[in-house]
């Protein structure tokens, strides 16, 4: 669908008066550039002699973060499919009770399936930031900015996707599912904002030096 198309046409359908993609698909594509960002940083880094010392780490990150951008880019079009069944459930006819019945039970469905990608960026992102947390310390430092970016798009995108779980978590009639997925949601955010902001000190420490 989208993964392997044209920027420009996923900008342009992003922008039109269309129903996808919309804030989940947008939410795991900057997820993707969070993690190619810290992925491009430890490229710089591996096979140099003055990194020696780290080279298993950072080989080590650059397999988790090629896995979690690779992820999170299939979110993109993934996002989209979901909210396509949630449009479909809402367009079930509801002129008879057994309509309604049936309408109703499918848009609960619809609902917890489309929770599922924003959930999945959610947590690819909280890795990315974690990764761009250890990086920042050991990577090469000519990259140390692109680090820093990693880090901060990485907590936009999972607070982004939270947005979009949350918007489907109030039309959902299961307190329980909301309790468990809303702590799920408050761990991943914490990570997310805890690597950022010493990410974010690390880079301005240097640029500061």
């Amino acid at each position: 669908m989208y993964a392997h198309g044209a920027v420009e046409k996923y900008l342009n359908d992003a922008a039109a008066k269309l129903p996808a993609p919309g804030g989940g698909s947008v939410s795991a594509l900057a997820g993707a550039l969070a993690a190619a960002m810290s992925e491009m940083s430890a490229n710089f880094t591996t096979g140099k002699k003055k990194f020696a010392d780290v080279q298993d780490r950072i080989v080590e990150m650059l397999a988790g973060l090629e896995a979690c951008r690779r992820e999170l880019v299939a979110l993109v079009d993934e996002d989209v499919e979901a909210y396509g069944e949630v449009d479909g459930a809402y367009s079930m006819p509801k002129d008879t009770r057994q309509q309604k019945v049936e309408r109703r039970e499918a848009i609960q469905n619809a609902l917890r399936t489309a929770m599922k990608a924003p959930l999945r960026v959610m947590e690819q992102c909280a890795l990315v930031a974690k990764m761009a947390d250890q990086l920042v310390e050991v990577g090469n430092p000519n990259l140390i900015t692109d680090v820093g970016v990693s880090a901060i798009l990485a907590e936009a995108a999972c607070e982004a996707a939270r947005l979009n779980v949350e918007i489907n978590l109030k039309y959902i009639h299961d307190a329980d599912v909301a309790r468990d997925t809303r702590r799920r949601m408050d761990e991943w955010s914490r990570i997310a904002r805890q690597c950022r902001e010493r990410t974010t000190r690390a880079v301005l420490r240097y640029l500061a030096a």
